[in-house]
């Protein structure tokens, strides 16, 4: 009998689908030689298999990041502001393929009849681009106007987003932050609440998301990581540059938890946020793998391919990546605080080591079966 389990054990081994624990030793040196400071947290089929910190949330006072540390994770708040607004398509309070004007009389130029809501949720709206300062030096030397003077939201689009289209919309892939501040402004016209206040009702309390909320520069958030930013002039890390973090609204102004966006994760893709069809279309990839709020595609890993959902986020020295391996399951969250890392290279790298060790894993329970 007690061969018999021992067969039957070895039996199931062989024939169970192939699997690989999370590569813990790569992560950690991958962490130490790239200088890393945040949390990592990796989760396969429901279970957490790795969750670590590193460096320090403050250099100054020399605290720790833990995984309780919060961190600013940037332009991952457009993945929570295309729910929102698919949410309200769903319930036919939005249409996709309306102007902004249908929703916004007053704003200024022809772009208002001219852009759809689709357009501005896969930034081809051709609206002017937001960020028109593209370098450290430009900055240093003369600041970044549309984050470092406080604005409400309408001033934001009325100084910087509004006008005649530079492009064709829906012709042209242009990462803007403008139309996610405009889609902030018209989730508030359609509802009734301020952006805030929406995301509250929708997302965070239906989800126990506790940890997540939006920065404003006056606010105290407890345990939020300091950022720093690499500055060669300076000869290492220093102080990213003074901003109202509330610039960026709808289109960047969140922070969060790795356990939280973890389990913002789990409802998306576990369908409780968006109806099958929604998550579809948000998912689909479009111009530039772009889709609604995050991008999209097929990465080969091993000869075999694996379906990838990515939002990455950064601010300066605030970094975020929000990696989904769809058909396998399998999540990675990295949020950092300094910019030592190129977290779209850590993810991918993560995916590579776990599923090809993966993928060989599976070839060797075959071979062993014949």
């Amino acid at each position: 009998m007690r061969r018999l389990l021992h067969v039957l054990l070895v039996s199931l081994c062989l024939v169970a689908p192939a699997g690989a624990a999370v590569p813990a030793d790569f992560i950690d040196r991958y962490a130490a030689e790239h200088h890393f400071s945040g949390t990592v947290v990796v989760q396969q089929h429901g279970q957490i298999g790795y969750e670590k910190s590193f460096g320090m949330a403050s250099l100054n006072f020399r605290v720790a990041n833990t995984p309780q540390t919060h961190y600013r994770i940037a332009s991952i708040t457009k993945a929570f502001t295309a729910v929102l607004v698919l949410q309200l398509v769903e319930q036919q309070r939005l249409d996709l393929q309306a102007p902004i004007r249908r929703y916004l009389p007053d704003f200024a130029g022809s772009g208002g009849d001219a852009i759809t809501v689709q357009q501005l949720l896969n930034h081809t709206s051709g609206l002017p681009n937001f960020d028109q300062v593209k370098d450290l030096q430009t900055a240093l030397s003369e600041g970044v106007p549309a984050y470092q003077k406080p604005a409400t939201p309408a001033q934001l689009v009325s100084r910087h987003c509004s006008g005649s289209p530079v492009t064709t919309p829906g012709s042209t892939f242009d990462y803007n932050n403008c139309d996610y501040i405009v889609l902030g402004l018209i989730l508030e016209k359609v509802s009734g609440k301020t952006y805030e206040a929406l995301l509250q009702e929708r997302l965070l309390q239906p989800l126990g998301l506790r940890h997540t909320g939006l920065l404003r520069q006056g606010r105290i958030v407890g345990n939020l990581a300091d950022t720093y930013m690499q500055r060669e002039d300076l000869g290492g890390l220093a102080n990213d540059l003074p901003v109202y973090p509330e610039n960026w609204y709808a289109a960047g102004s969140l922070y969060s938890t790795a356990s939280d966006l973890l389990a913002f994760s789990d409802a998306l893709f576990g369908g409780k946020l968006l109806q099958a069809e929604s998550l579809a279309a948000m998912t689909k990839p479009g111009l530039d793998d772009y889709g609604y709020g995050v991008w999209s595609y097929t990465m080969t890993i091993a000869g075999a391919p694996h379906r990838v959902v990515k939002r990455p986020g950064r601010i300066m020295g605030a970094q975020a990546q929000l990696f989904r391996l769809v058909d396998d399951a399998t999540t990675v969250v990295i949020l950092a605080n300094t910019d030592a890392v190129d977290l779209d290279e850590f993810a991918a790298a993560i995916a590579r080591q776990l599923l090809g060790a993966a993928a060989a894993g599976g070839k060797t329970a075959e071979a062993a079966k014949h």
